[in-house]
């Protein structure tokens, strides 16, 4: 049974298309500008033991103006609700392709911003709550890799979008090492 056969590749409308290089684009813009100014802003004065959103949320408001400081912090939640909506988007696509499951909108949204909201309401630390989610979410990068790996390589769900033998090496060894990586830094985080 062919997969593609059920999702045409056409129904990637160049709207959707266009949304996610946007919140993309936007999310790596943010992300990048915001380590260029505190890269600059924290080493050349002196600063460098600026290790957490708070920390650097204080510190831009001492050396520019609580403006920068609120500037800083919208920035923040532009990035999380870009990257957050390109994830939705994402599994959008698998539910509805791979296992013909719609969820609502507005149940999807939720579902989304549930997490964050609890870490919110019980004040948990966000530099803390960040790392802690990251780890959580490594836990699942060899589930989401090795499947792709092996589907894209498939030409019987691929038809004539199957990666060639040679991709499916390269690939697979770079799979093998951020797999590797990841459980170093697993290692790292609960035993080091």
């Amino acid at each position: 049974m062919k997969i593609m056969s059920r999702v045409p590749f056409t129904r990637l409308t160049i709207a959707r298309k266009g949304l996610l290089l946007i919140a993309l684009s936007l999310a790596g813009l943010v992300n990048l500008s915001m380590m260029i100014v505190a890269a600059a802003l924290f080493h050349t004065s002196g600063l460098t033991g600026v290790d957490t959103i708070d920390g650097a949320y204080e510190a831009l408001g001492r050396l520019v103006s609580d403006r920068a400081a609120m500037v800083f912090g919208i920035a923040l939640l532009a990035s999380g609700f870009a990257s957050s909506s390109v994830g939705t988007m994402a599994g959008q696509v698998v539910m509805q392709g791979f296992i013909r499951r719609r969820i609502p909108l507005f149940l999807r949204r939720a579902i989304t911003l549930t997490p964050a909201l609890i870490v919110l309401a019980i004040g948990l630390d966000p530099t803390d709550a960040l790392v802690g989610s990251q780890v959580v979410l490594s836990f699942g990068i060899p589930f989401a890799l090795v499947p792709l790996v092996m589907i894209a390589s498939r030409r019987e769900v691929m038809g004539d979008l199957v990666n060639p033998r040679w991709l499916t090496a390269v690939v697979g060894v770079l799979a093998a090492m951020i797999i590797s990586l990841n459980v170093f830094l697993l290692y790292q985080v609960f035993f080091a």
